[in-house]
Parts: C-alpha cells; structure tokens; sequence
C-alpha cells in the first residue's frame, strides 16, 4: 500500500508542499445564467489547464488557471457559435479567460476563500471564490490527486460582456450575473 505525501494542517489533512497540474479530463468549469427571467442556462468550458503550488504555509499557496475561450459549451451548436463572436466572447481576439490567485483565507475546516485576479476580454477584476478542499488521494495508477470545488458570482458587465435584448414581456433575454462552478482534480508534478 502506498502512503500519501500529505500533512495535518489546523485538523484538515492537506498535501505537503508541492506543484500539482489540473488534470482536464477531472475538472468542469461551469456557468450558469438567468435566461428570459424566468430560467436558468448552463454551460461549461472544456479545455482548461492550470497548476496549484500547494506551499510549506498552506495560506501561501497559489493557483493559476487558463481556459481556451473557444471551448464553451452550453450542448447547442448555434448559442455556443453566436457566444464565440464580438457580441459575448470575442475570442478571435481574446481567445484565453484567465485566473491568477493573489490569496487565500481559512474560513473553517475544509473551507476557505481564494481571492485572486479574473480576466476575461482583457478587464482583470478581483473575485472571490469559495472554495472547499476536497481532499487528498491516490488515483489507480499510484498518482496523488487532489480535489477542490470552488464558486463565485460575477457581473458578466463588468469584463465587457454586455450583449442583451429586450424582452416583449418585460426584462432582457440575459440576465447581468454569471455564477461561476468548478468541479476539479489536480494530479501531484513535484
């Protein structure tokens, strides 16, 4: 049996310190917004890469994330092609959406907040993400892996999101806030 490289830390058991690389294939960074007022559409980006430095003061640890703009998918052709253009996206010239972490703060048990820098359509905004270890383990092939789960809300208005349109019956077709869920694993380099 192979043991974990991990520590205790404030009761929780975490990694010890070290680079770990988010694994794609183990990591949905989803949305969801309000559609018409009166529901919801939901929608994911499927290439996202990225590396957790996990450091010896466990609150001094970073993150950094880049996700490929033209891999949204919200399961419909003709909405994710119209997401891609000028009026939500643009990523014929800002192909990338990125994340840069700037701190993080024990909450309580396995909960903290990741506090770091958002861009999307080259507007950087601070956002802060709750965020839950998931913990630590060792995948089939004798891999450390952590898990993590992470959320926030922004203004898609405030990264020059803005396209909407009116609705006959009152309101607009999109509504202002975007949330933000990550489901992710990370897999240990160093």
């Amino acid at each position: 049996m192979t043991t974990l490289n991990t520590r205790t830390w404030n009761g929780l058991t975490i990694p010890a310190a070290g680079t770990y690389a988010i694994d794609a294939a183990h990591t949905r960074v989803g949305f969801v917004i309000r559609h018409m007022v009166v529901s919801k559409v939901r929608g994911s980006f499927k290439d996202v890469a990225g590396e957790i430095v996990v450091a010896e003061d466990p609150l001094a640890s970073s993150v950094t994330a880049v996700i490929q703009a033209a891999s949204i998918d919200t399961g419909v052709a003709d909405r994710d092609n119209h997401l891609r253009t000028g009026d939500f996206l643009e990523i014929e010239k800002y192909p990338e959406l990125s994340f840069r972490s700037t701190g993080l703060r024990a909450v309580s048990g396995d909960e903290f907040t990741l506090v770091g820098e958002l861009t999307i359509k080259d507007v950087t905004k601070t956002v802060e993400l709750a965020l839950e270890f998931g913990g630590v383990a060792k995948n089939p092939w004798g891999q450390e892996v952590l898990g993590f789960t992470a959320t926030t809300e922004i203004d898609r208005e405030d990264f020059n999101v803005t396209w909407n349109q009116p609705l006959e019956t009152g309101g607009v077709l999109l509504g202002k806030t975007l949330k933000i869920e990550i489901e992710g694993e990370a897999t240990r380099q160093a």
